[in-house]
């Protein structure tokens, strides 16, 4: 079964806001076995969103539609829907009932235009929005279901999960989907394509290998299509099984997780702690680190020492290797290692010291030079890298292999 995902509005197509719907419905969608054909934004123009509709309705059994339902004059769905299938509209009372209710609520006045966003078209069956005036509408028409739904996430969440899943596994006879990821790190994507090519050749027709590179990784999915689910896992499984075979040296881990989720769990898992001493990447790391629940379980803390006065009095850094080496070397990412292992009682520490860019490179040291070190109670780790890209590129990159050089000592230290 294919589905196709149209978001209406002028706001997504100048860049003003991200389009985040389609791609949590897109991921809803396959987790309950239907294959999304396309996706597709358009503005708030009548004859864009009917053309959309009629090209939809060619490629897809399910046509989803999000935004443009407000009550302001911009928001034309409903009407063009209306337009659509030839109907007119009639006042629906749950929908009604519903907006009385959030506006009582709220003690603000019920306004004409309000009342209004209960009126929907004849054909449709009112799907109940709980935490909005806008209700969502399902349509079957011409052996296709159209279903419409608010822009704002919250809104649209509940009724894809209440209303819409619930509705269209009762509708459609759905085949299953099994997926299967492996996230590589430190292998780039031809030389991970040469290596496994035994394995992508063996794959049968319902069974798809894709490569989704970024920087410093690749992720592996394999994603089979059929009608016996736990047949298809086993078939993805084996070869999954033969792929990590071959790849074992870069296999992170076989997950739908981004690679410093991956390293924190292992981490963990280990009881080990981990502390940075950031330079050029300005904390991004931590950020990274940071931003999952339960990090602090690995995560200690550390210094973002920018400037050499920091990384004296924080890390411990000396005036001497600062004078001869500089910031910008192996030595200096070494003691600043030191440093955080001494002054945070960590297990592990990662140093990050380079040029970003797009400024301060010297012919020596061009913009883009960063020395990485990675360290925990017996062994340092240090390499030096030369990024091409600019500045944010620069910061990423650094970040990256810093995670994939302290997963590999870890690796070691209790592999």
């Amino acid at each position: 079964m294919l589905a196709e995902i149209i978001t209406i509005g002028d706001e997504i197509l100048i860049g003003q806001i991200v389009d985040t719907n389609s791609a949590w419905i897109a991921q809803k969608l396959n987790e309950n076995g239907i294959r999304v054909k396309q996706i597709t934004s358009v503005s708030d123009e009548r004859s864009h969103i009917l053309e959309s509709l009629k090209a939809a309705s060619q490629r897809a059994d399910l046509i989803i539609i999000t935004g443009g339902l407000g009550p302001t004059k911009d928001d034309i769905t409903k009407k063009t829907l209306a337009d659509y299938f030839g109907v007119g509209f009639r006042s629906d009372a749950d929908a009604l009932e519903d907006v009385k209710k959030i506006f009582a609520a709220s003690n603000r006045p019920l306004l004409d235009v309000n009342i209004r966003q209960a009126d929907v078209p004849e054909n449709c069956t009112v799907l109940r929005n709980k935490n909005g005036t806008a209700p969502g509408m399902w349509f079957e028409y011409n052996s296709r279901v159209y279903v419409s739904m608010p822009g704002v996430p919250f809104e649209m969440m509940y009724l894809v999960e209440e209303e819409v899943l619930p509705r269209v596994k009762a509708h459609f006879r759905l085949s299953a989907i099994v997926h299967y990821n492996i996230l590589t790190a430190g292998i780039g994507e031809s030389f991970l394509a040469e290596a496994i090519a035994p394995v992508e050749n063996d794959l049968p027709p319902y069974i798809k290998l894709a490569y989704l590179p970024k920087l410093g990784q690749v992720r592996l999915r394999l994603s089979a299509y059929g009608e016996n689910e736990e047949k298809l896992r086993q078939e993805v499984e084996s070869y999954a099984e033969r792929i990590r075979s071959i790849i074992q040296e870069y296999d992170v881990v076989h997950d739908d997780k981004p690679l410093e989720k991956a390293v924190l769990d292992y981490m963990q898992q280990m009881g080990v702690t981990l502390a940075v001493a950031e330079s050029c990447t300005g904390g991004y790391l931590s950020h990274l680190i940071t931003q999952h629940p339960g990090s602090s379980e690995v995560f200690l803390g550390g210094a973002i020492s920018y400037s050499n006065d920091l990384k004296k009095t924080m890390l411990n850094v000396s005036d001497e290797t600062l004078a001869r080496f500089g910031a910008v070397s192996e030595e200096t990412v070494r003691e600043m290692t030191a440093g955080a292992l001494g002054n945070y009682h960590s297990d592990y520490a990662i140093a990050i010291s380079g040029i970003a860019g797009p400024g301060g490179g010297t012919p020596d040291k061009p913009v883009g030079t960063v020395w990485v070190a990675v360290a925990g109670r017996n062994k340092v780790e240090t390499r030096k890298f030369m990024f091409p890209g600019r500045r944010q590129q620069n910061i990423e990159r650094a970040a990256v292999n810093s995670l994939i050089m302290l997963l590999k000592l870890v690796r070691e230290d209790h592999g």
